[in-house]
């Protein structure tokens, strides 16, 4: 593993030197791009994987530190009653994680039964009774005491922890644009796999003292790596 991740590693260094193009006309997005970190060594992109894609936020059971990601197509359909101009920004924003991942097949779908992966877009009052709905009273309980989530995304693997289903329940459809596109990419990008939360490392958006609002450098890296075909699980 550590030889495979060293050969990702080499690999999508060269991602440090691209620009990432706006999506929204947000100022606190827009900052937070310019002023980002845009290279990193080695030890940090490792240590960084290892603490990111090998473990995750939330287990039942055991603790397992495994490789989980998608290996076929990633469909993704979204579901909920909410303005046109944040459906629109979503397909930008899966459009943009597309671009940014080599070796990941990744779109949106208008066909539900098509798709493996679900964002359900609900607003703040909205989304206690969809976590129920979803993962009855006593998992919604769960969820709340120990994230406190304001956005959600959640994995169904099978025996490989190939990712065989994942879903997103984002919730500030009725916020701002940088609370909208900070919980899309953290929660997509959590869905394809990057499912740990690393409070020690801090140039990533997986990282609960981090907000970004891009999909930034390292992130990019990490994720580069995740999806070689040379990591396996």
């Amino acid at each position: 593993m550590i030889r495979l991740l060293a050969i990702g590693i080499g690999a999508a260094t060269s991602l440090s030197v691209l620009a990432v193009p706006a999506l929204a006309e947000n100022p606190d997005i827009w900052s937070r791009r310019a002023e980002q970190r845009r290279t990193f060594s080695d030890a940090e992109i490792r240590d960084g994987f290892f603490k990111i894609a090998l473990d995750a936020e939330l287990q039942i059971g055991a603790r397992t530190h495994r490789i989980r990601k998608f290996d076929e197509p990633v469909r993704i359909f979204v579901d909920g009653k909410v303005p046109r101009e944040r459906v629109v920004a979503l397909d930008a924003v899966i459009a943009d994680i597309r671009q940014r991942i080599d070796h990941l097949d990744i779109a949106a779908t208008t066909d539900r039964k098509a798709a493996n992966f679900v964002v359900t877009l609900v607003s703040a009052r909205d989304l206690l009774p969809t976590m129920r709905a979803r993962f009855g009273n006593e998992g919604a309980r769960q969820i709340e005491h120990s994230l406190n989530p304001q956005c959600l995304s959640g994995i169904a693997k099978d025996g490989a922890y190939r990712i065989r289903r994942a879903e997103v329940i984002l919730l500030p459809v009725d916020a701002g644009d940088f609370a909208f596109y900070d919980c899309a990419y953290e929660e997509l990008l959590q869905g394809l796999g990057a499912i740990n939360d690393g409070a020690s490392v801090p140039w990533t958006m997986f990282n609960d003292d981090v907000q970004m609002g891009f999909f930034d450098i390292y992130d990019q890296l990490l994720l580069n790596i995740l999806y070689d075909p040379r990591v396996r699980y």
